[in-house]
């Protein structure tokens, strides 16, 4: 089932949830609302759900206005960050409550709940716990039945609400993958809510990324994640290093700190990022963007180009390195990383000074400063 949703607004008193959404989310497609807390994300999965209703705005299902009809109308499953399960029952009469307790001309006899639970265990390979108790399970175990029972009213669409929130990190990274799986032999249209931006680069089709009650952009994983169209978007998506200038002609001039020069006096340095996206600006404050991957490292050496950082800590990870550096005189720490080969070569010491080559960086132009109001004109008085 396709889903659109059109000019949802939804205000909490004083508090703007939504502003003015418009989005839709395709049949059979994985898509992750993504975006900080408070940013609308888990409002507008509500609203589609039928939990909470707009203020203005419209729901539609395969074309049909649905915001009229209640959740229970709607075919979905919801899945939230706490399971939700019922404590006082086992495993399978979890997964069946939904069949259960449907009108009795729509309820599967006795044999056919039975069935299609014994089928969901299988589903999500916990068939040997039918007759535990959620207090038996561990946080993963309870998240995959909690997934179940959504799935046991054969739903539509599938909501997720911070599924994996509630879980440790490697119990994380297993569950996003067999969700993954999961979704690519269903085909449900699935839908879910993260403030994770790994979890949603990994798992799904489309991300919508949200802010302050907008979506600010949408894409592919690796259309959001390479092309981000604002600051914003830049700093939520995974680590960046920011380098304040001032952009005049397709280059962003940085300052520096002055520096030593070979005979031991020092220069000032004055480096420069290119900003072909700026060639008709003229010294306008900017900022540079750079991913810790995008940088370049070598030793200093007095008149080279490039950033100059001393080493303040490296450490490594699997195969690559981290380096976090500091610039004199300038607030805020670099981070890089080096592939480990590279670093080995170099054998980098603690405190010493290193320049940085951005290969690749994104420019962006400060807004400018709102202009005072002008003062009323002095009354004039007969």
């Amino acid at each position: 089932m396709s889903i659109e949703v059109r000019n949802l607004r939804k205000r909490f008193g004083e508090f703007t949830a939504l502003s003015n959404v418009s989005l839709r989310f395709d049949e059979g497609e994985l898509v992750a609302l993504l975006g900080p807390s408070g940013c609308g994300k888990t409002t507008l999965l509500r609203i589609i759900a039928g939990l909470s209703s707009a203020d203005s705005g419209e729901v539609l299902f395969d074309g049909s206005d649905a915001s009229a009809r209640q959740a229970r109308d709607r075919q979905v499953g919801f899945v939230f960050q706490h399971y939700a399960l019922f404590r006082h029952m086992s495993v399978f009469d979890n997964i069946a409550f939904g069949l259960q307790v449907k009108p009795r001309a729509e309820r599967p006899g006795k044999a056919e709940i039975s069935r299609r639970v014994h089928a969901l265990l299988q589903l999500v390979q916990l068939d040997w716990l039918a007759d535990r108790f959620p207090s038996q399970l561990s946080g993963g175990q309870r998240q995959r039945i909690a997934l179940a029972r959504a799935l046991a009213v054969e739903p539509r669409v599938l909501l997720l609400d911070e599924p994996f929130g509630a879980l440790d990190a490697q119990v994380r990274k297993e569950l996003r993958r067999w969700l993954r799986r999961l979704h690519d032999e269903l085909k449900v249209t699935s839908i879910f809510v993260t403030h994770d931006q790994e979890e949603a680069l990994e798992v799904s089709d489309r991300i919508v990324l949200m802010h302050q009650g907008q979506v600010v952009q949408q894409g592919t994983p690796q259309a959001v994640y390479q092309y981000p169209v604002s600051p914003f978007v830049y700093s939520f998506l995974g680590n960046v290093n920011r380098f304040d200038g001032v952009a005049d002609r397709g280059r962003l001039h940085l300052r520096q700190a002055d520096l030593p020069k070979a005979d031991g006096s020092t220069k000032s340095s004055n480096c420069f990022i290119d900003a072909p996206d700026h060639v008709a600006v003229r010294d306008t404050p900017a900022s540079a963007y750079v991913r810790p991957h995008d940088m370049e490292i070598e030793r200093y050496s007095p008149g080279s180009p490039g950033i100059a950082a001393r080493l303040n800590r490296a450490w490594m990870t699997g195969g690559a390195a981290r380096l976090e550096l500091e610039q004199d005189e300038q607030p805020g720490l670099i981070e890089a990383e080096l592939p480990l080969e590279r670093f080995q070569q170099l054998q980098l010491r603690q405190g010493e000074m290193l320049l940085l080559r951005p290969r690749q960086a994104r420019v962006f132009l400060q807004p400018a400063a709102p202009r005072p109001a002008p003062r009323p004109a002095p009354e004039r008085h007969s």
